[in-house]
């Protein structure tokens, strides 16, 4: 289990899609915090799609046995992230429900 955000890489296996979006420049709201999210949960989706997709392919026949290992490893590898960043959310906010106002 991924014990902390800091050692997920930035990149996919295959080096051509990111697992998390790339870090710009924050505005000063919860903007671009709640957009990496919905960008975090959305590339998460996409893979877990399209690793299901290929499966189905597979069985059918239809693909190649490596791009669904492939696909399956990324779309682990990208829900291992979006675990532990919800792990990490969940953590700072039972923290900042205890301290003392």
């Amino acid at each position: 289990m991924i014990s902390g955000i800091g050692n997920i890489p930035r990149l996919s296996s295959t080096g051509t899609e990111p697992l998390l979006p790339a870090v710009t420049t924050a505005p000063a709201d919860g903007d671009a915090f709640s957009a990496m999210v919905s960008e975090l949960a959305t590339n998460t989706v996409s893979r877990l799609t399209k690793a299901e997709n290929l499966s189905l392919e597979a069985l059918q026949g239809d693909a190649d046995t490596r791009a669904v290992v492939d696909a399956v490893m990324d779309a682990e590898q990208s829900l291992q992230a979006a675990i532990a960043i919800r792990d990490k959310i969940v953590s700072a906010y039972l923290e900042i429900s205890r301290m003392a106002i």
